[in-house]
């Protein structure tokens, strides 16, 4: 009797009606069930890794080349920052040219302060002139300059990929 009251707990544990839970199921067979259904679950487990895993993690990023728009849109002597495509858009005394807006210490957004007229790092003090040049903080390079060029269009065009080793300016 205490064998049927076993097997009813049993079958209620499960989830099964307890008449209908291993009727004829001895202690082993029992075991060997739950042991099979970790193992399936398991295996359902491994499966989907093993999916995630070789199936393809693509990274979407913008198009290296951005349309910056026409020169008429930048006063003379100003700092735009475009911070969607993280660049700096100057347009100096000796033409347009751009620089690269993320701080080359730990890859933070860089801003333009006009006050200071400095371009700094408001995470770690890292501070730049408006020709990248590093001026203060733990920063160990400047600035990178960005190819610029005008279009067929009249957009100045921006090549994010492209690092200038010269200073080259754009005169419209």
């Amino acid at each position: 009797m205490s064998d049927v009251k076993t097997q009813a707990q049993v079958g209620t544990m499960v989830g099964a009606p307890p008449d209908e839970a291993c009727k004829d199921c001895s202690r082993r067979e029992f075991f060997a069930r739950v042991g099979m259904g970790s193992l399936v679950v398991a295996a359902a487990g491994a499966g989907l890794f093993a999916y995630e895993f070789f199936s393809p993690n693509v990274l979407f990023e913008s198009a290296p080349i951005i349309r910056a728009g026409k020169p008429d849109q930048f006063p003379a002597n100003t700092v735009t920052l475009d911070a969607q495509s993280g660049i700096y858009l100057i347009n100096g005394a000796k033409g347009f040219y751009a620089l690269g807006a993320i701080c080359t210490h730990l890859g933070c957004l860089t801003a333009w302060k006009p006050e200071l007229d400095l371009i700094a790092c408001p995470c770690h003090g890292s501070r730049f002139n408006r020709d990248g040049v590093k001026v203060a903080g733990p920063a160990p390079q400047p600035l990178p300059w960005l190819k610029v060029w005008l279009a067929e269009d009249g957009n100045l065009m921006v090549d994010r990929s492209s690092i200038l080793k010269e200073p080259e300016y754009v005169k419209v």
